[in-house]
Formats: structure tokens, sequence, C-alpha cells
């Protein structure tokens, strides 16, 4: 009756989300001067958008309604930071890189290595000039945005396909005593 759930480590949108949430950290330490409520927002909404789907992840044995809204949470978090990112870049006038650049392309080219994680990009968030990072990140986010929605896509249609835990709850119940009654 209880599907398997909890296995968020494994899931592609997580690990991107863990990388948002390192680059996000760092880059408010490095481009953000301290006071800035701006760093809490931007922190806040990385560490949402990660820990959504952790606790999507958990909910989602008893709630699949709990586990796509927190998925939608995480999404919305994510598209916060991501205006964040856009904010720093537009109101300093520097350059957000179109989604078909070469800096662009070789961002989106990493997330195809094995075994991503903050380590893969640590050597440009920790060297590169700010407007680099911002753009490293809008990119990240992005990636994250796409393979939640794929996410929150495949989550409502397994609720429409195999209902709640209520629905299957039911459904074992009405089976238990149809075969008691052909027994009995």
């Amino acid at each position: 009756m209880l599907p398997p759930h909890g296995n968020y480590e494994q899931l592609l949108s997580y690990q991107k989300t863990v990388i948002i949430y390192d680059l996000t950290y760092r880059f408010c330490e490095r481009f953000l001067r301290r006071g800035d409520r701006t760093i809490d927002q931007m922190v806040q909404a990385a560490r949402s958008g990660k820990q959504n789907i952790v606790e999507g992840s958990k909910a989602a044995s008893t709630s699949k309604e709990m586990e796509i809204k927190l998925t939608n949470v995480a999404r919305a978090s994510l598209e916060e930071l991501l205006e964040d990112y856009r904010d720093f870049l537009r109101v300093r006038n520097l350059p957000l890189w179109d989604k078909n650049s070469r800096e662009a392309q070789y961002v989106r080219k990493l997330a195809y290595q094995p075994h991503k994680s903050y380590q893969s990009y640590q050597a440009f968030i920790e060297t590169r000039p700010a407007e680099t990072v911002a753009n490293i990140a809008i990119c990240l986010i992005h990636q994250a945005n796409y393979l939640l929605d794929q996410q929150i896509r495949h989550l409502e249609r397994d609720f429409l396909n195999e209902g709640g835990l209520r629905e299957r709850m039911s459904r074992a119940r009405i089976r238990v005593r149809n075969l008691q009654r052909r027994r009995g």
C-alpha cells in the first residue's frame, strides 16, 4: 500500500539544488555586503528549493498530494532565487548570458558529466567575477527547474493513474472483502 519513498538523494533535481545552495551561499559571501537583506532571501530561497524536495520525498508514502505540493514549493523557491540573480545583474548593468551563448552551453555541458557536485563548478565559482558566477547560477537554476517540471508532471501522472494512499487503501480493503466473501 505504501509506495517506496524518501530516496531523494538519487533525484537529479535534488543533486542540482545542493549545488545551487552551495553556490548561492558562497556567492552571497563573496559578492554581497554583510547586512544586505538580500543575502538571507537568496540563501533561504536556495535552501527552500533543496529542503522541499527532501520533505516532499519523505511525505510521498502517505500523501502524493503533499509530495506534489512540496515539489511545487521547491520549484517556486528556485524561481524566486532566479529572479534575485537576474536582479543582481540588472541593477549592476552586468550582462545576462543568452541561453545559446558559448558560456551557457559550457555550463550545460558540465551538467552531463557523471557525479556532479559543487566541486564540479568550484573552480569557476570561487575564481570568476560576480557576473560569471551569477550567470552560472542562473544556468543551474534553469536546469533544476526543468528537472522539477519533469518531476511534477511525472508525480501528477502517477497520482492520476494510481491515486493516493486513501484510494489504494480502499481498493485493498475491497479486494480483501471480495476475497473473504468468495471463501465464506
